[in-house]
């Protein structure tokens, strides 16, 4: 039987703002991505979600971002190597205060949204990331996207390296994701998204915007808690998967 992870961006929720549904999702997810208060949570929403997380026994990775709560982390922000640096360690340092009194621990790392897709290209900012997990705890894996400047940096510095792939995100020709201002960066219908999943996991590839196949291999499939109908397309991912006789569990040591 194949074995994939399946996460979600969790714990983005903020004083009154609600978003999303944690406990739902933490029912069907193998790893949460918890924000870690820069781009989106509150603290009483990431002490709630870890421990959610720790009584399900979903591992929880720390989603470091921008310091960009209005524009929810997903606006570029030009910084020096050694700030990003430092910002990536302040925010493991938060989620793992909430992971331990959880009695769980932050068991990966993962770049959220504007960071995400700005590491997979630039050099510096990706170094930055990867100087912040090495000295935090070089034995943290890293999640990030196939063929990215992170990755491969992570693991010249001898980081364990896990690839991801997006459920419910469109993909150009060349295995990057669609921007969101652009026609097919979401798709919104479970059962598509679902089989598309499968197909990925089975044969290694996915139908980019442009009709053609891109080879994608990845350990940890990622359905977005912010998007319309999350559950219902995490849950369709799940049970169509368990179908395909692939089992669902995290790539990452339970704390």
């Amino acid at each position: 039987m194949t074995a994939i992870d399946l996460n979600s961006d969790l714990g983005e929720s903020f004083g009154t703002w609600q978003l999303g549904d944690d406990p739902a999702m933490l029912d069907i997810v193998s790893s949460a991505n918890v924000a870690c208060g820069f781009h989106a949570g509150d603290t009483l929403t990431l002490q709630r979600t870890c421990a959610q997380a720790a009584e399900r026994g979903v591992v929880v990775g720390a989603q470091v971002g921008y310091r960009d709560l209005a524009g929810f982390g997903r606006r570029f922000i030009d910084m020096a190597p050694d700030e990003l640096t430092a910002d990536v360690l302040y925010q493991l340092g938060a989620l793992e205060a909430m992971c331990r009194v959880a009695g769980t621990r932050v068991a990966y790392v993962k770049p959220h949204g504007a960071l995400y897709n700005t590491v997979v290209h630039h050099e510096a900012q990706a170094a930055a990331v990867v100087a912040a997990v090495v000295a935090y705890d070089a034995g943290l894996p890293v999640l990030g996207l196939p063929g990215s400047a992170f990755l491969r940096q992570a693991t010249e510095a001898g980081l364990a390296t896990v690839g991801e792939a997006f459920a419910d995100r469109g993909y150009t020709p060349e295995g990057t994701l669609v921007s969101r201002r652009e026609p097919g960066a979401l798709l919104t219908d479970p059962q598509v998204v679902a089989a598309r999943m499968v197909r990925l996991v089975t044969e290694g590839r996915i139908t980019a915007v442009d009709g053609t196949d891109v080879v994608v291999r990845a350990a940890s499939l990622c359905t977005h808690g912010d998007s319309p109908g999350a559950v219902a397309m995490a849950r369709a991912v799940r049970d169509a998967l368990t179908s395909a006789d692939i089992r669902i569990e995290p790539f990452a040591g339970r704390g």
